[in-house]
């Protein structure tokens, strides 16, 4: 029988032969509007065996579910792990730090907030200095380690929430419905209403310069 995806990810972070395995990943790095979310998840090895396990059997990247699954998938992780940490970085923080610098430091903060310390900490794709904890960078880990895709999950479901309630103090740009990614819509009502406070101005974006030019 074949495995599912939670099994399949699940058994890569058990073949680190440790205890505690932490995963780190962000939601909203290519997003034109909206803050990044980063998050950290601990998952104790020893814990997670028989019942307690079995929510996360279809724990997956969280671009390869639908909204809905996202969901669910987000109170299994909340179940089943020891420890979860969440931090927002503001548009400002972005705008004035750079994305790839904001982004390190989430992913650093995230996994100093774990407690008790990881036996291991994974990284989706990226080394992040000296400062961070020992961590291992896995490339494409949100589709291969459970402790990144809970992570990815945590991320994406807490960014997509925000973004959405968002949507009511800035009606005009339809984040209820990209939540804040560059969509033809999106496009059209930044050069139709200009930028909002939430548009990373940083970012080198063609409506930008519609709008800049008009």
């Amino acid at each position: 029988m074949a495995r599912s995806s939670g099994q399949r990810l699940l058994g890569f972070d058990r073949k680190l032969g440790v205890r505690f395995v932490a995963g780190a990943d962000e939601a909203g790095r290519g997003s034109l509007a909206g803050p990044l979310v980063v998050a950290g998840v601990l998952l104790d090895y020893e814990a997670l065996r028989g019942s307690r396990v079995r929510p996360l059997s279809t724990l997956n990247d969280s671009k390869q579910v639908s909204v809905a699954e996202r969901e669910e998938l987000f109170q299994a992780v909340g179940a089943c792990a020891s420890a979860i940490s969440v931090r927002i970085v503001p548009v400002g923080s972005i705008d004035r730090n750079g994305l790839h610098r904001s982004n390190l430091a989430g992913l650093r903060a995230v996994l100093s907030d774990l407690h008790p310390p990881a036996d291991a900490c994974l990284v989706d794709g990226f080394r992040l200095g000296p400062s961070a904890p020992p961590h291992r960078a896995v490339v494409d880990g949100d589709a291969r380690s459970a402790a990144i895709a809970a992570a990815s999950i945590v991320a994406k479901v807490i960014r997509d929430r925000v973004m959405r309630r968002l949507d009511a103090l800035y009606p005009n740009y339809g984040f209820v419905s990209h939540v804040g990614y560059i969509t033809p819509a999106h496009n059209e009502a930044v050069r139709s209403f200009g930028p909002s406070e939430l548009h990373r101005r940083s970012f080198q974006a063609r409506c930008y310069a519609a709008v800049e030019a008009a």
